[in-house]
């Protein structure tokens, strides 16, 4: 999480492009509204042009603009520091490697103590570290320097492509999402990253959400109204059958032979 001290926070925060901070406080890998009932719906890559996260299934509408993908490593969010190192300078934060690639956590993670007789640390948490590096997470870095240089300038790199790596593995779904909506443009590392397209993918996320509330309700109407009446118990047999099944003894046992 993006931290930074009341008497400078709204100048810091000011300095950051709104993609990053978007890309801070956004919660990944929840279920996306629009395609609730597909496989493989987590939201787990992030648009910095809409500022936003969405599944596999919405890869059409943000095809065009600037992507990042969010992977899992030990239950926490990170970023491959290639991707990472074309929009922010990455230098002196902990890399750890997972599945032949080098990832950053990107926010801080919580930890029951502080580690005692470390000689590196992390210079916001205190988290342990090797050497040389200074922080634990991509967040870290980013609060230390706003808490020490109050701007990011010198650090953001200018990015005006960022695509998809080939191993992401997306499920092209043409009708599973609209068509991008027109007059969408990428902006720059520094800018806002909010345009017509943003607008237009939260307008469709409102639909969708309305949609499938609406659907709900009227599935669990038509299961009220279509219920099956409810059965009789079954009546114990009383016939012939039932009584030679009662009275049947068992036969003499044949014990198999010595040897």
């Amino acid at each position: 999480m993006l931290v930074t001290t009341s008497s400078s926070s709204n100048n810091c925060r000011g300095s950051v492009p709104l993609w990053l901070q978007a890309l801070l406080t956004e919660k990944f890998f929840n279920a996306c509204l629009i395609h609730e009932e597909a496989r493989k719906n987590e939201k787990n890559i992030f648009c910095l042009d809409c500022c936003t996260s969405f599944c596999p299934h919405c890869f059409p509408i943000h095809c065009s603009h600037r992507l990042l993908q969010v992977r899992r490593y030990v239950y926490h969010d990170v970023l491959r520091l290639d991707d990472a190192s074309m929009l922010i300078d990455c230098s002196s934060v902990q890399a750890y490697i997972t599945n032949s690639a080098k990832v950053i956590f990107l926010k801080q993670r919580p930890q029951a103590r502080q580690c005692r007789g470390s000689s590196n640390i992390c210079c916001t948490c205190d988290r342990a570290l090797q050497d040389p590096y200074l922080f634990c997470s991509l967040s870290c870095k980013i609060d230390y320097l706003l808490r020490t240089e109050g701007t990011l300038s010198n650090y953001l790199m200018e990015c005006n492509f960022l695509s998809l790596p080939d191993d992401t593995g997306l499920m092209m779904a043409p009708n599973s999402a609209a068509p991008e909506p027109v007059g969408s443009t990428s902006t720059s590392s520094g800018s806002s990253g909010y345009g017509s397209g943003s607008v237009g993918c939260w307008t469709m996320a409102c639909t969708a959400a309305a949609v499938v509330r609406k659907k709900r309700t009227s599935i669990v109407s038509y299961h009220e109204d279509h219920r099956p009446p409810a059965r009789e118990p079954a009546k114990p047999i009383c016939g012939p059958a039932s009584v030679i099944s009662m009275n049947r003894r068992k036969k003499t046992p044949h014990r198999a032979p010595l040897y």
